[in-house]
């Protein structure tokens, strides 16, 4: 009896693959005899899915270099700056409150009595519109200029191609040196090593002492960034409620979270604060930065999914429409196979299947020019190549979900008609 009921289920398996592969050979035969409107189904399917996985893709490659950019800028270092509130009431903004500007002598105390094993950097921005001049070659007028302690380049992230840091000489002293960055090589030294050599600005010349390495495309134009000693920068660059910077990174690994607590306390004594006042400044993680940055991403993201979506909705009424189509013109077709025997099962199958490989073949090539426009668009932003494997998946999910849906109204119409209505049909 055992063997019996083996030997019925073997062969039961049997004409079940049998029966599933030739649905296969005819929804393929069908869609042979039907190029031309076949072709079009897929293409806007492709169309959809290629929106999709490309701005995905692009969008993975943007969160890959934003990450990797901010890693190399210190991703684990904060920043103590100052802070003003405003409040917006009927489109008017109105300041309510000032709170004071971090001045020199805070930064400096602050530097001077945080103990733990980091390191510190004051800084303040002396200008953004800054043109130096090189003999007769000079620089396009938006050149920023840092005015920075030694510390600032090693929690800014940046790195020295050639020359040198400041030395504590160079801050004592307020000496006229300076440290460029590749935008300013290009336009002054074409060709030229730049150390040693002494380029201006509007009342200061300034001796070349390093150069910046280049981070390419990145966000804060490390490029354009030009440094002269803090000391220098505040004699000539002189104005009214500077307000300075403070970086700090830890030397070795540390709870980021215990060290930020432990700097505001001694801010706070710094700018002599009763334990019953809020902080008036700011302490900001450069991983919040990336966070906020990504937060923003996923509303890119929900967009380019919304109109992937859409684009597919647009295939799968177009799917439909030629699937009924098929229906129609195969009508005599669908009786000769039913008077010789298929039941509505197999007939129903039948035209699913077609409309499900209609929906892949348009679905891989969709997934295959969406990779490829998509990192297209990562290389120019100086990513590396990216396959988004979940919306890769989630496409071909997408293009199945599709075809079933597409395919299964006339597919069912297709099983539902009249043998003898069939074969009288012309």
């Amino acid at each position: 009896m055992y063997l019996s009921s083996l030997i019925q289920s073997g062969g039961s398996t049997v004409r079940g693959l049998t029966l599933f592969w030739e649905n296969i050979r005819v929804a393929f035969k069908a869609i042979r005899s039907n190029r031309v409107r076949a072709a079009l189904t897929m293409a806007i399917i492709a169309f959809g899915i290629m929106a999709l996985v490309g701005i995905l893709t692009a969008i993975d490659g943007l969160k890959s270099t934003l990450t990797e950019q901010f890693t190399m800028m210190g991703a684990n270092s904060f920043s103590i700056t100052s802070r003003s509130m405003r409040v917006t009431i009927g489109g008017e903004h109105i300041r309510t409150k000032n709170h004071s500007h971090i001045t020199y002598r805070e930064a400096q105390e602050f530097k001077q009595r945080f103990r733990e094993p980091a390191w510190v950097s004051v800084s303040f921005n002396a200008s953004g519109l800054a043109e130096y001049r090189f003999g007769n070659k000079k620089t396009n007028p938006n050149i920023t200029v840092i005015g920075a302690d030694e510390n600032y380049m090693t929690i800014a992230g940046q790195e020295l191609e050639s020359g040198r840091n400041f030395s504590q000489e160079d801050l004592a002293g307020s000496r006229h040196v300076v440290i460029i960055g590749q935008d300013i090589v290009r336009f002054l030294f074409p060709g030229v090593d730049p150390i040693g050599k002494e380029i201006s600005l509007p009342g200061l010349k300034l001796t070349v002492i390093g150069v910046i390495r280049s981070m390419g495309a990145s966000m804060m134009g490390s490029d354009q960034l030009t440094i002269i000693p803090i000391s220098t920068a505040r004699q000539y660059f002189s104005r009214p409620n500077i307000t300075y910077n403070i970086g700090i990174m830890p030397q070795k690994s540390v709870s980021l979270d215990m060290m930020t607590s432990e700097a505001e306390g001694i801010f706070r004594i710094v700018r002599n604060l009763d334990p019953r006042d809020e902080s008036d400044f700011n302490i900001q993680k450069s991983d919040s930065i990336i966070e906020m940055l990504m937060e923003n991403i996923k509303y890119v993201t929900l967009a380019a999914t919304i109109i992937g979506l859409i684009t597919l909705f647009g295939a799968a009424v177009g799917l439909m429409n030629i699937m009924l189509v098929s229906v129609t013109e195969r009508t005599r077709e669908i009786g000769v196979r039913k008077a010789l025997g298929a039941r509505k099962s197999v007939i129903r199958q039948q035209f699913l299947y077609e409309s499900v490989i209609i929906g892949q073949m348009g679905g891989l090539l969709g997934i295959l020019a969406g990779i490829l426009m998509g990192n297209l668009v990562s290389l120019g932003m100086g990513s590396s190549f990216t396959v988004p494997w979940v919306w890769v998946i989630g496409g071909v999910l997408a293009c199945f979900v599709v075809g079933i849906a597409s395919g299964y109204f006339p597919a069912v119409k297709a099983s539902s008609v009249d043998p003898i209505e069939a074969l009288r049909y012309e």
